[in-house]
């Protein structure tokens, strides 16, 4: 559940996607602004295991994917999916953002 407030994410939405024509350029939008402002590597717990967020990938189905690792395992999850830390990492209004977007 997000803590921000609708017309907060909505204004995180439009800078993202301000020049983006169709679904496909704005998922192109979040995955930049994700990429270049997400303060990675942080810790965050998937499926009660501590894992470490590496980076963001674009995803061959067109979903904005975390790479996350422990130890020599890496996983990609989809960043709609990933938990998030508390406090978060520098950035996460991006994902929050796209999480409304995508809703």
């Amino acid at each position: 559940m997000s803590t921000w407030d609708p017309a907060a994410l909505e204004a995180l939405i439009e800078e993202a996607t301000v020049d983006a024509y169709g679904e496909d350029e704005q998922l192109t939008g979040f995955f930049t602004v994700i990429g270049e402002s997400l303060a990675v590597p942080f810790t965050t717990t998937v499926l009660g295991v501590d894992v470490s967020v590496v980076g963001v990938d674009p995803a061959e189905d067109g979903r904005v994917v975390a790479r996350c690792a422990r130890g020599p395992v890496r996983q990609d999850i989809g960043i709609l999916d990933l938990p998030l830390p508390e406090p978060a990492p520098e950035g996460s209004q991006w994902i929050e953002a796209y999480r409304y977007w995508a809703r």
